[in-house]
């Protein structure tokens, strides 16, 4: 998965870190919500990119707290990075949403319960909308959240936005 390595040696790029530490700032920044990532690939990740030498690890102790692994970007994870970004740029824009599985096979389903997914998929949007809106507020004006973080939320504001209004000219067409 080029993209968790990329977020991966993207933030050891940035400063050295535990997988615990990556692990709250994907969580921090939302990023499970725009690159499909789970707590466990993070962890499979950073002893995957150590082994691959692109990762090393010093272990520290700090007070009563257990061991852990610190990691940061060896010569070969820094051009590693910069391949990733470069190869990531290049490819064609995908756009996978889920819910479109349900849009294609609609026509198989009743009016009602046509309307039904379609309402449903409609609050699952607004929902997001809204988390993404106030996550924005939250974070506009917070020092230790780059720009480019802030970027990527208002792409999925904007995203978010477009599904909404793309809904609306479904049900006209639809129901």
């Amino acid at each position: 998965m080029a993209t968790i390595d990329l977020i991966v040696l993207g933030m050891l790029k940035k400063e050295s870190l535990s997988a615990y530490d990556i692990q709250k700032l994907v969580e921090y920044r939302n990023i499970s919500k725009w690159v499909k990532i789970s707590t466990p690939s993070i962890y499979k990740k950073v002893i995957q990119l150590e082994d691959k030498g692109f990762l090393q690890s010093v272990t520290v102790r700090e007070n009563n707290m257990p061991e852990k692994a610190v990691y940061s970007l060896t010569e070969s994870g820094e051009q590693e990075f910069e391949r990733l970004m470069q190869e990531l740029s290049a490819q064609p824009i995908r756009i996978f949403l889920d819910f479109n599985a349900v849009i294609v096979n609609l026509d198989s389903l009743t009016p009602e319960k046509q309307a039904s997914c379609i309402a449903d998929i409609e609050k699952q949007i607004g929902e997001l909308r809204s988390y993404l809106e106030e996550n924005l507020r939250e974070k506009e004006n917070a020092p230790e959240v780059p720009e480019t973080g802030m970027a990527v939320l208002r792409q999925q504001i904007i995203l978010a936005e477009a599904i909404d209004n793309w809904i609306v000219s479904l049900k006209e067409k639809l129901l």
